[in-house]
């Protein structure tokens, strides 16, 4: 193996466990606050406040990223993001923490993601051979999904244990272990970089900007992957769990089976890219995947009315997602010069993720106004619909997973069949 590629699989392992106790503490976090609150608005506000520093920094992180020390810029930001973990344990020591913290520590942290986010993935193609790359992509996958399944677990359990102050303690020794491992032992090559007083930040995000608008191939990629990011948002990660609980009888072992089960599927899928069990037509890979997903993923979870499908469903959502994303990587690193990779890759970010907070407070407002009261209701399309998905609670947020399968599946043989994508395969 080679060493280049020996000391990239230490980075990602230490930056994996730096993650792990950065997801242990969100969740503490999440409990704690439900825990003073019983109130799920303040769970949403606490993601609302991440994301969005996050969106708008995006815009002009690219040129910093780019002009800067990709090393020091993600030294730098993980140290910011973990002076908020002992921020929030000192307060919480004292016995003073209140939830206005907590929205201003999670407004720093997305805020600190978004130089961070950049750096990492510009660093990767530079740490990593080009045929690596794929590969590399499955490896992230896989810890992502790991991490998904292991934090809610892990955190809950120390939570019980010894409160928020042990998982914050966890979290601020997995963050010295990777920040060791980056200071001492991983080397990133910087070339072609530009001083930031030649380029500045907004200049930057509209050199971005215009390098999209002349790849319109690049471009369309980046705006699938905006379309799926609003898609799990407005279903997967926000109307999921209650459809479950409502059509199971607010059975929570269903519940955290089905989780369990699509955590599985990103790590198997994720196993797969990393073992090089993929197609060498990225193009494809993304769009093929992406409908395999919807057509399998979204669809049987509205159409299921059990546990065996709902796992199913779940199993066949995720599994893609690591080729989706490794198609993905692939064409940005082959297509994206290096010395603007920094503004791509921020762009990309602020593009991908503006759909989020969209998705996650249109579904709440979808399954609670439109599609539940629609299918209580009396009229031709609710009774044609009832064969489909039965009735009761819950059959509106199922014929919405209906829905997002038919979208989700055609929007994106739409985009894999624009002229744009296509030259991609020539």
């Amino acid at each position: 193996m080679d060493n280049k590629f020996k000391k990239y699989i230490v980075f990602w392992f230490s930056q994996a466990v730096s993650q792990l106790g950065s997801q242990m503490t969100s969740f503490a976090l999440i409990l704690w606050a439900y825990s003073q609150t019983n109130a799920a608005m303040t769970v949403s506000l606490m993601s609302f406040f991440n994301y969005v520093p996050y969106i708008l920094a995006s815009i002009v992180a690219g040129a910093f990223v780019d002009s800067h020390s990709k090393k020091k810029i993600m030294l730098v930001s993980d140290t910011i993001a973990a002076g908020c973990s002992l921020a929030v344990l000192i307060l919480s020591g004292s016995g003073v923490l209140r939830m206005y913290h907590i929205y201003m520590i999670n407004f720093v942290i997305g805020l600190m993601n978004a130089f961070q986010g950049p750096a990492s993935a510009v660093a990767v193609g530079r740490m990593v051979p080009q045929e690596k790359l794929a590969q590399v992509s499955g490896m992230n996958s896989f810890s992502d999904n790991l991490i998904l399944v292991l934090a809610p677990v892990l955190s809950a359990s120390l939570f019980a244990f010894g409160g928020l102050k042990i998982v914050l303690c966890i979290d601020l020794f997995s963050f010295a272990f990777a920040f060791f491992v980056l200071l001492f032992w991983i080397r990133i090559p910087e070339s072609g970089l530009v001083k930031g007083d030649e380029k500045g930040v907004f200049r930057g995000c509209r050199e971005g900007f215009r390098y999209l608008g002349d790849n319109r191939a690049v471009l369309t990629i980046i705006v699938t992957m905006a379309l799926l990011n609003f898609f799990s948002r407005l279903t997967y990660e926000n109307i999921l769990s209650p459809m479950i609980l409502a059509r199971s009888g607010n059975d929570s072992f269903v519940l955290g089976v089905v989780n369990a089960v699509m955590g599985i599927g990103g790590i198997l899928g994720g196993i797969l890219v990393a073992a090089g069990k993929f197609g060498k037509n990225s193009v494809r890979m993304i769009y093929f995947s992406a409908m395999l997903s919807f057509l399998l993923g979204d669809l049987t979870m509205g159409l299921g009315r059990g546990l065996i499908l709902w796992s199913f469903a779940g199993l066949m959502a995720s599994l893609p997602i690591p080729f989706i994303n490794a198609g993905q990587n692939v064409i940005l690193y082959h297509k994206v010069p290096a010395e603007i990779q920094g503004r791509i890759f921020a762009v990309r970010n602020a593009i991908q993720f503006c759909t989020i907070p969209v998705g996650i407070l249109l579904g709440g407002f979808l399954a609670d106004y439109v599609f539940e009261p629609f299918m209580g209701g009396e009229n031709a399309l609710a009774s044609v619909l009832h064969i489909l998905v039965g009735n009761g609670s819950g059959s509106g947020m199922a014929v919405m997973f209906l829905c997002t399968g038919v979208l989700g599946s055609l929007s994106s043989y739409v985009f894999y069949r624009s002229r744009s994508v296509q030259t991609l395969n020539e």
